[in-house]
């Protein structure tokens, strides 16, 4: 069972930093992945992209930020599925393509650009980063980095070190809420039909796969 702690976010940076610093030093040289994992709406991607700059403020140019979220399928496929309604479902990503593009980027000496996810459009953008070549750390984000269905089972002998982040399900509604209303693309009943039918049902599946991270962050966050 992995360690669960209870702190705030700049806390676990504090934590993370530091211990990451520490296995990149145990490498000697190998790239090291570490995955921040939970459901949707609980923090994953603003927490890894301060993680990545952290790490880079100690040793610039050694961290990248991986998003699962570019390996979403093309909405026009979604949509061909009739899947429209359960978009950001396990089913509705690319799950193989994004594990053997981890482990392509865990042993590739050259350049190598991945997508990425915009919210503006709804939609992957393609070729969204580059990992350099001295690129060794590599933060991975997304919700699904501990499932053990279909090819997400792949994505956990990737990681070097896997992080849970829990926060609490009414608290995740209610930034969902926010998040899909920021870009005005639909109304207001739509996304709460959305969240209710799609996301809640996302993240109860992630919450099941908690205990396969080495560590659980339980975020003391603002209300």
């Amino acid at each position: 069972m992995p360690e669960v702690i209870r702190l705030a976010p700049q806390a676990a940076l504090a934590r993370l930093v530091p211990h990451i610093l520490e296995m990149e030093s145990a490498a000697d040289g190998r790239r090291i992945a570490i995955g921040l994992a939970g459901g949707p709406g609980v923090g994953k991607s603003t927490l890894a992209v301060e993680l990545v700059a952290m790490l880079n403020a100690v040793k610039p140019g050694s961290a990248a930020y991986v998003p699962m979220d570019g390996f979403h399928m093309k909405h026009e496929k979604i949509e061909a599925m009739g899947q429209a309604d359960f978009k950001g479902a396990p089913h509705t990503f690319e799950g193989a393509a994004f594990v053997g593009f981890l482990h392509h980027l865990k042993h590739a000496s050259g350049p190598v650009s991945g997508p990425g996810y915009s919210r503006k459009i709804e939609d992957v953008v393609e070729n969204a980063f580059t990992v350099s070549p001295d690129v060794r750390v590599l933060v991975v984000e997304g919700n699904y980095l501990l499932l053990t269905e279909g090819p997400w089972a792949g994505v956990k002998a990737l990681l070097d070190y896997a992080v849970f982040l829990h926060v609490k399900r009414d608290l995740v509604r209610a930034r969902l809420m926010q998040r899909h209303g920021e870009e005005g693309l639909f109304s207001e009943a739509r996304n709460r039909a959305h969240i209710e039918r799609n996301d809640l049902p996302n993240y109860d599946l992630v919450e099941q796969s908690r205990d396969r991270a080495d560590v659980v962050f339980e975020m003391m966050v603002a209300e």
